[in-house]
């Protein structure tokens, strides 16, 4: 008898992330008879993962609304799944990550008693307060997980520090792994859709970013809020003005608190480019182009080791230590001086950079969503 499986996400990152546990379902058709429910947390940007997964929601809680705070989006969400349940009445459900459609979606599932499975199980920064609301949101999903995927060692280590039994937790690598192969492939083997995005990005940028040295720039964190991306934009600036050769490319996230303060003090800026928010495709050809990354993303953590690039991580903790530990990725927190000292340091010193750049990407193999379907099959 078929197993029916629910993946439930809704943001942007998290449908990079499962698309490929949805596929790897869907391939295991005599096992497995999968549905998809998207939140629309992030609603733009979800939509355009999507496309590029070829994924089509069975329910869409469409829950975004101008002006809405945590309180009524983990509201609308918990409520709107009791209607999914029952429509749907999976065997499982699977959550990603640490958005507030993860916690919403756990307790739900908790309410309901339906077993689910946490992708991306046990990060963990160990300050409950940082990042905000994110590490709250993963401590509360693997209190009531039956099924912990973790993607490193070091994840099941948090987890069994904090009670987990063993067999619960199986260690798979991280699924953007996967989503990075596929896209890469995508562009690799199809000449004229590597043409059209790059057409795209020629559109956007006034410089030949196959040529030129340039920053792939990130940013979108709560914590950062304020303070944070005066810091963050004042370091931009600065370095902007000692490395015109240098270009520097933010992709702007459309949040306000993001826009206002990055518009207002990078914009005009010769070599620095404000373009919008990039679908996954035009994402992945820039970060296989660029010299390094500055962010305080999660994901891309992940990403950029995987194409031998070396991360800039403007946070003060970091729930993915293993490639902090590795080499490829360094914490410089949102802090204008530490930050530059940092650029610096890569752009002038070759073997700084090397160093980071030739460093192990501890987040396997591009297999994780295999194993995870293995997992549920053989349950």
């Amino acid at each position: 008898m078929k197993k029916k499986v629910l993946l439930i996400f809704g943001t942007r990152p998290e449908a990079i992330k499962m698309a490929p546990v949805y596929h790897a379902l869907q391939e295991r058709a005599q096992s497995f008879d999968v549905s998809c429910c998207v939140t629309g947390q992030h609603r733009e940007m979800l939509d355009s993962a999507l496309m590029t997964f070829d994924i089509h929601p069975d329910f869409d809680l469409d829950i975004m609304r101008p002006g809405q705070d945590l309180f009524s989006v983990t509201g609308s969400i918990i409520t709107k799944l009791k209607d999914v349940f029952s429509a749907f009445q999976p065997d499982i459900v699977l959550i990603h990550g640490d958005t507030t459609t993860t916690l919403a979606a756990s307790i739900a599932c908790f309410y309901a008693r339906i077993d689910f499975g946490h992708v991306e199980a046990g990060l963990r920064t160990h300050n409950l307060a940082s990042p905000f609301p994110e590490e709250f949101n993963r401590r509360l999903a693997s209190v009531a997980a039956k099924w912990h995927f973790a993607p490193t060692q070091m994840s099941k280590q948090n987890l069994l520090d904090e009670g987990v039994a063993s067999e619960s937790i199986h260690v798979t690598g991280n699924t953007v792994i996967d989503a990075l192969k596929f896209v890469q492939h995508k562009l690799q083997s199809n000449y004229e859709f590597s043409q059209q995005i790059e057409r795209y990005l020629d559109s956007q940028l006034n410089f030949d970013w196959r040529i030129d040295r340039f920053l792939l720039i990130t940013g979108h964190r709560r914590e950062n809020f304020g303070r944070g991306f005066e810091e963050i934009c004042e370091s931009l600036r600065r370095l902007a003005g000692i490395y015109d050769a240098v270009h520097f490319v933010y992709p702007v996230h459309l949040n306000p608190h993001v826009m206002g303060p990055v518009h207002e003090h990078l914009g005009g800026l010769r070599n620095v480019h404000l373009i919008p928010p990039l679908t996954y495709e035009p994402f992945v050809r820039l970060l296989s182009e660029c010299y390094f990354v500055l962010t305080d993303s999660g994901g891309i953590q992940e990403e950029a080791p995987g194409l031998g690039k070396p991360v800039l991580v403007m946070r003060e903790q970091t729930e993915r230590p293993e490639a902090v530990a590795a080499g490829t990725v360094k914490l410089v927190g949102a802090n204008s001086d530490s930050i530059v000292g940092e650029v610096v340091s890569l752009l002038d010193n070759e073997h700084n950079y090397e160093a980071m750049s030739l460093a192990h990407n501890p987040y396997g193999d591009g297999s994780a969503a295999r194993r995870i379907a293995e997992v549920l099959e053989n349950d």
